[in-house]
């Protein structure tokens, strides 16, 4: 068996300690999980755990990046080869639906703003956490659109899917639910910019 090279052998440790990071911060929330308690579940001592991470609130905001643009890949293997915009926008809300029934992402990602607010280590990369999720996802919703006629930015777009997805309140009240209101933002949307039978009519 051949041995495992420097670089595959940390990609491996990495890979299990933003694991175990997932693990223990869904039991235990973001303020009480600890770094001992990382490395201990993931089978490493503290000192690994530093020599790949420099901090708890660095492995987590790896693991949101990590975990934001799985969302993309999950949703563009759902929509397959789907052009039609209203079976788009159908798949779209049922994920959004499914996704919210685990508030714990948005919320690992409330905490980590509000701890990074109050350290004063609010960085870039903390503000552009989600800007490739958004801008991805945005750039499949332009499809629905004729060209130029999109009504904001891919970023946008998708900033529109992921915040009404992981708006935490969705998630504890009744009423409607995540995909209800992404269905119902993306159906107004198409309808008013996108749907040509309706374009025309307006026009006449």
């Amino acid at each position: 068996m051949a041995r495992l090279t420097r670089e595959e052998s940390r990609a491996i440790t990495r890979a299990k300690l933003l694991e175990s990071a997932k693990d223990v911060v869904a039991r235990e929330g973001y303020e009480s999980a600890s770094v001992d308690r990382i490395a201990e579940e993931a089978g490493f001592s503290k000192g690994a755990f530093y020599s790949n991470f420099s901090s708890k609130e660095e492995i987590i905001l790896e693991l949101l990046e990590t975990h934001s643009l799985q969302d993309v890949t999950e949703i563009t293997e759902l929509l397959g080869d789907e052009t039609d915009p209203r079976a788009m926008i159908e798949i779209i809300s049922n994920w959004a639906l499914a996704r919210s029934t685990d508030p714990s992402w948005g919320l690992l990602a409330l905490e980590l703003f509000r701890r990074a607010r109050r350290d004063a280590t609010f960085s870039d990369r903390h503000a552009t956490l989600f800007v490739s999720q958004w801008q991805r996802l945005g750039e499949i919703l332009l499809t629905m659109f004729p060209e130029g006629a999109a009504p904001a930015s891919p970023e946008a777009l998708g900033g529109i899917v992921f915040e009404l997805t992981y708006g935490a309140a969705a998630s504890f009240t009744a009423g409607p639910t995540a995909g209800d209101l992404v269905k119902l933002a993306l159906t107004g949307l198409y309808e008013a910019y996108g749907d040509p039978s309706r374009i025309a009519d307006a026009r006449s």
